[in-house]
């Protein structure tokens, strides 16, 4: 079974038969803080493209890096330190900190998650109809640096609603939180679909709540480099977006091969104790929302992969200083163009989707 390490030596091998320059040197490794804090199947939007068969990155002079974080918090200090190179951007708590300290100079240059992705799930039974009814609930989040937490009182504060009698409950992933929502320790969970969609493979039964409309209308997931880095090292970025957007694409259109090319360069991710087919059929169910939600929606008069637009960001501005209780964030924060950019997009799209559709339809490993 392959390892990163045996990706790495054989390339160089692949490169000469190919006739191809070698590029075990000269590569520059990109640092992803990845606050999923496991290299599993659902990273496959940018790990796929690191097989040496599909290769979308090091031809460009790229590679990236997975540093697990344990919360969005942490991954923003990695960044501000310079221990990793790119990071999640979850507005409502990127911009507060922003506002707070300046010195924290971060661009969003890639919008990787262009559908909404979270969830409030109940048991069958709960009296909690509409996410109105949170208020003065128990809530459990991953932990008590997740996201969760900010996507609850943004949707409350969109309702005019507070959040100050709700209780953040950390329950954690799969079993542990499934056991939480059975045992009545909380009343719901908010949390991305891909964890919620693995404590129902553990046996939870949840039903799902609707998000308020305008949060649900907003993308979940950006991501962010230090201002320095975007211009230092504009040539790397866009080698390694582009790489992530046709790495995307693929996995969207193939997503059985996206995940066997993941176990390939990740071997430690491959499911231990059952048979293939019963680990791929459960990806297949916790990613049958997040593949979809790779991708933008129809309806969006921009479809170039990983732009976003000032309008987002005006609402991404205002949600925040909702959920903050902070009415003068968009002016502590100044000019909003300057929390994003589409400078990159461009060139990031500046190859053939409809050919990287066509190779992951005609895949087999």
């Amino acid at each position: 079974m392959l390892t990163r390490r045996d990706l790495g030596l054989g390339l160089g091998a692949w490169a000469l038969a190919t006739g191809l320059p070698a590029l075990a040197q000269g590569v520059r490794v990109m640092k992803l803080a990845n606050t999923a804090a496991v290299n599993d199947p659902q990273q496959c939007f940018v790990t796929a493209g690191q097989h040496p068969r599909l290769n979308f990155y090091k031809p460009a002079g790229v590679d990236p890096e997975y540093v697990n974080m344990s919360s969005m918090t942490q991954a923003l200090q990695s960044l501000r330190a310079g221990h990793v190179d790119f990071g999640p951007a979850v507005p409502g708590i990127l911009l507060p900190a922003m506002a707070k300290d300046p010195s924290l100079d971060l661009v969003s240059v890639y919008k990787w998650l262009p559908g909404n992705a979270n969830t409030v799930v109940v048991k069958p039974g709960s009296p909690i109809k509409s996410v109105a009814d949170l208020v003065g609930k128990r809530i459990g989040v991953r932990s008590q640096g997740d996201a969760g937490i900010v996507v609850t009182k943004t949707m409350l504060a969109e309702l005019g609603l507070k959040d100050d009698t709700c209780e953040y409950i950390a329950i954690g992933d799969g079993a542990p939180a499934g056991a939480a929502i059975d045992n009545d320790r909380v009343d719901a969970m908010v949390a991305f679909d891909t964890a919620t969609a693995r404590i129902e493979l553990v046996g939870t039964r949840l039903r799902y709540v609707p998000l308020t409309p305008r949060f649900a209308r907003l993308g979940s997931g950006w991501l962010c480099v230090p201002r320095k880095l975007l211009k230092d090292e504009r040539k790397s970025l866009v080698a390694l977006f582009q790489g992530m957007a046709k790495s995307t694409i693929f996995s969207n259109a193939n997503l059985d091969a996206a995940i066997d090319l993941h176990w390939a360069v990740y071997p430690e991710s491959k499911p231990k104790g059952r048979s293939e087919e019963e680990a791929r059929k459960e990806l297949a169910f916790i990613l049958k929302d997040r593949k979809n939600s790779w991708m933008r929606r129809p309806d969006d008069p921009d479809q170039r992969m990983g732009a976003s637009s000032l309008a987002e960001w005006n609402s991404n501005i205002e949600m925040a200083a909702e959920s903050s209780k902070n009415p003068k964030l968009g002016k502590e924060l100044g000019d909003p163009n300057r929390l994003f950019t589409n400078d990159l997009i461009d060139e990031i799209n500046n190859f053939d989707k409809q050919a990287v559709i066509r190779m992951a339809r005609e895949f087999k490993l």
